[in-house]
């Protein structure tokens, strides 16, 4: 046996690139909005004499905002950094069986990573042609369900009916409804964990409270899956959210008012720059997030991308089955979204 032989090899997420400069950057879906005034001033008043010092484990501050925002307990509350870091430690605590776990074929592409890193045998369920998900296909033996709501790529929502279809014919799987995108159009299913003791419901901070350099994530579950998951979490690092971030993500859940500036005004150039793609002749999915998933019958997707890349206009080119003619493009400012379409114009005319 060599030295090879012992190291694991997997197949990594690949990001978005994250070019610099003077560009105009709409292909990872973050905020194009600074964060709240208030984040602001909580950073500055951190004393800085406890960075010294480990961070809170109980996240006290946090979860009290959380639970202002949303009818939960404090120990329904489960935090880490990002909710990719939520999302890979619960597929390490509740996927432990031999059965696979589903999720769709086209969807965050991080959860087949998990599942090989982790060993969990895994399904992806296709969608249907018009990419929507079938609510019936994930009613069978399974290991677990994983679905994004708003889905991604797609920005496509299941009706909360429909989630509650799935959450409720696996009572003996955990469900995991991971809602990133779910403040820019649809309704989250955070009131379900009272009534489904098998549903998990994943947000982040790095969307819609336009913080995704802090990293902070939290899943919201029953205190008896939240026990597990604490559980594993605390056998890895126990300290999992640094001071800083805690402070900040505490402000930016306090603050109502901008949150609900920024995701208005998020929707208004969304439906803004579908018309504009409409007129030019593009065929776009319905979006309930803060991206658009487009595709034009006359012109390649690469084409384009690579185009706008020469305009420094950065947008999102998965070079996949099913979905390589399409693009999927964030949601910027209005001025932004304003250059996109006259880039596609130039471009097509």
């Amino acid at each position: 046996m060599s030295l090879r032989d012992n190291i694991r090899i997997v197949e990594p997420y690949v990001p978005g690139e994250q070019p610099q400069g003077d560009v105009i950057k709409l292909n990872t879906n973050e905020s194009p909005f600074p964060p709240s005034p208030e984040v602001v001033k909580a950073i500055m008043n951190i004393d800085t004499d406890n960075l010294r010092k480990y961070p809170s484990f109980v996240c006290t501050e946090l979860k009290n905002a959380i639970m202002q925002n949303y009818d939960v307990a404090e120990d329904e509350i489960f935090l880490g950094n990002g909710s990719d870091e939520v999302l890979a430690l619960c597929f390490m605590t509740f996927f432990n069986s031999d059965k696979a776990v589903l999720f769709p074929d086209i969807t965050y592409s991080f959860y087949p990573v998990w599942c090989s890193l982790y060993g969990i045998p895994y399904e992806q369920v296709p969608l249907k042609e018009d990419f929507t998900i079938s609510k019936t296909d994930y009613c069978r033996s399974n290991g677990g369900v994983v679905i994004a709501n708003p889905n991604a790529p797609t920005g496509i929502l299941l009706s909360s009916e429909d989630v509650e279809y799935i959450v409720r014919y696996n009572k003996d799987s955990v469900v995991i409804i991971d809602e990133a995108y779910v403040d820019f159009g649809g309704e989250s299913v955070v009131p379900l964990i009272h009534k489904y003791n098998n549903l998990v419901v994943v947000h982040t901070y790095s969307k819609s409270r336009n913080l995704a350099g802090i990293r902070v994530g939290y899943a919201m579950m029953c205190s008896e899956l939240n026990a597990a998951l604490e559980a594993v979490k605390n056998s890895f690092n126990s300290y999992t959210l640094n001071t800083v971030s805690q402070a900040a993500a505490a402000a930016a859940a306090a603050d109502k008012a901008y949150f609900k500036k920024c995701t208005s005004e998020i929707k208004a150039n969304r439906a803004y720059t579908v018309s504009e793609l409409d007129r030019l002749g593009f065929k776009t999915l319905p979006s309930a997030a803060n991206f658009i998933f487009s595709t034009h019958p006359a012109y390649s997707a690469k084409d384009i991308f690579e185009y706008l890349k020469s305009k420094n206009i950065y947008v999102r080119y998965f070079n996949k089955p099913r979905i390589s003619d399409y693009l999927r493009i964030t949601i910027g400012t209005g001025a932004e979204m304003s250059t996109l379409i006259a880039a596609l114009e130039e471009y097509i005319k």
